[in-house]
């Protein structure tokens, strides 16, 4: 068993928030998280293109690049693998695993099951011991049909994912019928309108993902930050310092910004 896997069997589950560049992962490790996954949303907004598109297959290749060799076990949001041919998503695995990456998400977007199960058995048969987080987006985009649901994921099972992923599902009684029903870790994305991270423990969930959620609170902070100037209000919220955030990136010498004047 890997040491991602690991964490998908401990006494808690794994809680694992989700980056968007080196330094939001970066400020995550430093806050205690031993695993980070990213946010495709995150990429695809940074590169001014759609979320979900199989557009940004470049951009999560230099971002695992980036982070694979920090101190932390990175997954990656693949979308649906950016290619419709199991080996050539089978080849992205690779990729991201020679960069350092030990998790894969990969969402089936409510295309064709057997589509998505080959997917997920080329990228274990090329990768074995990458994590293979198989998502249905039956409750994401679809009408949230438990049958469906549950053969999805039993396909998924059976054609080696190491996880499942069922975003949108917030319904207790929902939740306790698929972890029942599961041979591998069920993965629910957390919602500020559903159950605490405590009460899906209880429910048997094994990994609680934030997803997109502090990419999208970090910009509504930004929002609310430059509301607060604009009207003379005294902002509120933390603000990491200049140097904290070099520190974050470790690149540029202490105290200069970009154009080489001390920061204030």
């Amino acid at each position: 068993m890997t040491a991602l896997a690991d964490l998908h069997h401990a006494d808690e589950p794994l809680l694992l928030p989700n980056a968007w560049d080196h330094a939001s992962a970066a400020a995550l490790a430093a806050a205690g998280f031993r695993a980070i996954g990213t946010t495709s949303l995150g990429v695809a907004a940074a590169a001014g293109v759609p979320d979900g598109a199989s557009a940004i297959r470049d951009e999560t290749l230099r971002l695992a690049l980036a982070l694979g060799t920090e101190p932390f076990l990175l997954s990656v949001d693949a979308e649906s693998g950016f290619s419709d041919d199991p080996e050539e998503v089978a080849e992205f695995a690779r990729e991201l695993a020679a960069v350092g990456a030990v998790g894969i998400n990969l969402e089936d977007g409510l295309g064709p099951v057997t589509r998505h199960a080959a997917k997920i058995a080329a990228v274990k048969s090329a990768v074995p011991g990458l994590f293979v987080n198989a998502r249905t987006d039956t409750y994401w985009t679809g009408d949230g049909d438990r049958r469906e649901t549950l053969a999805r994921l039993d396909t998924y099972q059976q054609a080696g994912a190491d996880g499942v992923f069922v975003p949108g599902l917030t319904d207790p009684a929902e939740i306790t019928t698929l972890v029942r029903h599961l041979d591998v870790p069920l993965n629910i994305l957390y919602s500020p309108t559903g159950p605490s991270v405590a009460h899906l423990t209880d429910l048997g969930v094994r990994r609680v993902s934030l997803g997109s959620l502090l990419y999208r609170r970090s910009l509504g902070a930004a929002l609310e930050m430059l509301a607060d100037i604009r009207v003379g209000r005294p902002p509120h919220g933390t603000v990491p310092t200049y140097a904290d955030v070099q520190a974050f990136g470790g690149s540029n010498p202490a105290g200069q910004s970009e154009t080489g004047c001390t920061a204030s």
